[in-house]
């Protein structure tokens, strides 16, 4: 394991092939490159009608503070799709994703656990986000993001820099 980093998309793959939940469900595992990047997902759209999908993409910052430290913001989209104007079953599917949500955060505290014992420090607090129904038509989807912090080295090394 990398001890300086997470890897968001192999963590959430693995939950989704493990969890009886999804699997019962039919959803599928997806990379994405954000709300523009759903490629992947779409061309499994045919056969898939669940998804799991991690972004790529992620925003951070470097903290200059007395332990620099990196933080990276994960994006995890959660997609079910359902009857077009069907709002009962965009309400059964909606629940779909709040339960597999519940499910992923039990695990999460346990990885929680285990990352910070390599100095991995995911922030406590995820949100859980509800996405409207124009969307992506004919799906219910949601997302929450992990924030996941990192001891940064910035001590100055000459090896680095060209000197003149």
């Amino acid at each position: 394991m990398n001890t300086t980093n997470w890897n968001a998309t192999a963590f959430f793959s693995d939950l989704t092939a493990r969890n009886k939940f999804a699997t019962a469900h039919g959803f599928t595992f997806a990379r994405v490159s954000g709300l523009e990047g759903f490629e992947e997902a779409l061309q499994q759209m045919q056969s898939a009608t669940a998804f799991v999908c991690v972004s790529d993409m992620s925003q951070g910052y470097i903290a200059l503070a007395n332990t620099p430290r990196t933080r990276r913001v994960k994006t995890i989209f959660l997609a079910m799709r359902h009857a077009i104007d069907d709002m009962e079953a965009r309400l059964d599917c909606m629940e779909n994703l709040r339960e597999l949500f519940r499910q992923f955060m039990s695990q999460l505290i346990l990885e929680r656990t285990r990352l910070e014992q390599h100095c991995i420090y995911l922030d406590e607090r995820i949100t859980f986000n509800e996405m409207n129904e124009y969307f992506f038509s004919g799906c219910a989807c949601a997302y929450f993001q992990i924030a996941v912090d990192t001891f940064t080295d910035l001590r100055y090394n000459a090896d680095e820099w060209n000197d003149e």
